[in-house]
């Protein structure tokens, strides 16, 4: 008890702060996270759809700040996991499912379209709990599943795309939605493994340059062209998971013969 004492008192010397203040930065930025949730949910009720994409975006920008900063100052706890997990159902499984509703899939038929917007929700739901759970099939360096960030973050720049450049007609966007859903819902309850996104530290270009490199252009991409580029980004991430683990599959078909 006397060392952990004296662990805790080093750490608050070594920042100047307290467990409990340094605890609270975090905090807040998983609490603006879910703002940001409710508010892309309010706008696309209100049919401002290039509002509740970007603030999606905003909220996976927050989402990935809290847990940058919960490392840094050493203050991750569950309390911080839960809030986190609350906050992404939210901001990721909510506001999404139905920013796709509003933007193409009501037209469908209300039954029919809320069913499927419903499914990012249940997915969303699904994977969350997984992770909390702990269960085997996560590793520091990849995910087991979609992450409901990535989710969020194609279906917002999909509808960001659209909305700027229709050249999809009402039928084919209807389809295109459908399909996207259906997809990413199977995708985040999926074993498929996705890489977990690097910490921008020296030592991570230093390990892993090419990848660093890889995420500093897709950055670069998207400030010139914004959405269509973050959604081929969005999609390049999700095709590599896809191929990889089916590599990964046939390869231990192979050596089981």
């Amino acid at each position: 008890m006397r060392n952990d004492k004296k662990k805790d008192n080093f750490r608050e010397r070594r920042t100047g702060l307290p467990f409990v203040f340094r605890s609270f930065i975090p905090s807040v930025l998983t609490v603006m996270n879910m703002v940001c949730g409710y508010v892309a949910i309010v706008m696309s009720g209100s049919d401002r759809f290039v509002v509740a994409g970007w603030v999606i975006v905003l909220a996976a920008l927050f989402d990935v700040a809290d847990g940058f900063v919960a490392r840094m100052t050493d203050t991750a706890s569950r309390f911080g996991i839960e809030l986190d997990s609350l906050s992404d159902l939210v901001s990721f499984g909510v506001a999404p499912a139905y920013l796709v509703y509003k933007f193409g899939l009501e037209d469908i038929g209300a039954v029919k379209g809320v069913i499927l917007s419903s499914m990012l929700v249940v997915g969303s739901g699904l994977r969350l709990a997984r992770f909390n759970a702990g269960v085997p099939g996560y590793h520091k360096d990849f995910f087991s599943g979609l992450p409901t960030p990535a989710q969020a973050l194609t279906v917002a720049s999909f509808v960001l795309w659209m909305d700027a450049e229709s050249f999809l007609d009402r039928y084919q966007l209807q389809n295109a939605l459908s399909l996207l859903t259906v997809v990413l819902a199977f995708l985040m309850v999926s074993r498929v493994n996705y890489d977990a996104f690097p910490e921008p530290t020296l030592e991570t270009v230093r390990e892993k340059p090419l990848q660093m490199f890889f995420y500093l252009t897709v950055f670069f991409c998207v400030l010139i062209y914004q959405a269509k580029a973050l959604f081929l980004a969005m999609l390049l991430y999700i095709l590599l998971g896809v191929l990889r683990s089916l590599s990964l599959f046939f390869r231990q078909i192979v050596l089981q013969r």
